[in-house]
């Protein structure tokens, strides 16, 4: 596979003492809302994507302007309902795996009621929830949803790029381009492999090179073949 030289003139927001948030047409969609707040539609939002696509930085960034209350779904429960609702501002991640569906319409119910906010993170819209209560159904068929998807070449570039220097780390363009295409599309992905290029870089006192990458990718695939992930 050729390598891909990588434009990185992406915008970037601090993600309020946090690593900063990188803009990009993956995940503008999902920004535009977080900054509408609190102007949402009944209160609610729903933030989805797959594994490592940024939600949970964007839900950090809403919750240091919000200060929400940060809630497991599986930690939501009938009785503690109203004491979650009084908050006035909750994160719930993996909102698709709330085990009772009564008591996330109950929450949704007390926010809008007390003219809170919810912010749901899950991994799929909520049309696709396995939800089975008809109200609860309809609630979600309202509520407002932005979807982000895993990042373009360019932004995993970039972020890539911003982790290694957040490390005092320097890495040829042509180091970053040789990367890009052969790892795993996400954030996740990339904060592995600039780790790995850390401890590599550090422990043999080498810079930052296409030979470093390739030790480290072939750390990584050992990593998988022995199911260490």
């Amino acid at each position: 596979m050729a390598d891909r030289q990588l434009v990185l003139d992406l915008p970037h927001r601090p993600a309020q003492g946090r690593e900063d948030f990188l803009v990009a047409a993956t995940n503008a969609d999902a920004v535009a809302w977080i900054d509408r707040w609190p102007g949402w539609q009944g209160g609610a939002l729903a933030l989805y994507g797959p594994k490592g696509c940024g939600k949970s930085h964007l839900a950090e960034v809403w919750r240091s302007r919000s200060d929400a209350y940060l809630l497991d779904s599986g930690d939501l429960t009938r009785s503690t309902v109203p004491d979650i609702a009084a908050s006035g501002a909750v994160i719930l991640d993996r909102a698709e795996a709330v085990p009772d569906d009564v008591a996330l319409l109950h929450l949704i119910n007390l926010l809008r009621q007390d003219g809170g906010a919810l912010l749901c993170l899950s991994l799929q819209a909520p049309g696709h929830w396995p939800v089975r209560l008809a109200d609860l159904r309809s609630r979600l068929a309202a509520m407002q949803s932005v979807g982000i998807a895993g990042p373009d070449d360019s932004l995993l570039g970039a972020v890539m790029w911003k982790l290694l220097s957040d490390r005092q780390l320097r890495a040829p363009i042509d180091v970053i381009s040789f990367l890009v295409p052969r790892i795993e599309r996400s954030f996740a992905a990339a904060n592995l492999m600039v780790a790995l290029l850390d401890r590599l870089s550090a422990g043999e006192r080498r810079p930052v090179s296409i030979a470093l990458a390739r030790e480290a990718l072939a750390e990584i695939q050992e990593i998988r073949d022995t199911g260490q992930e």
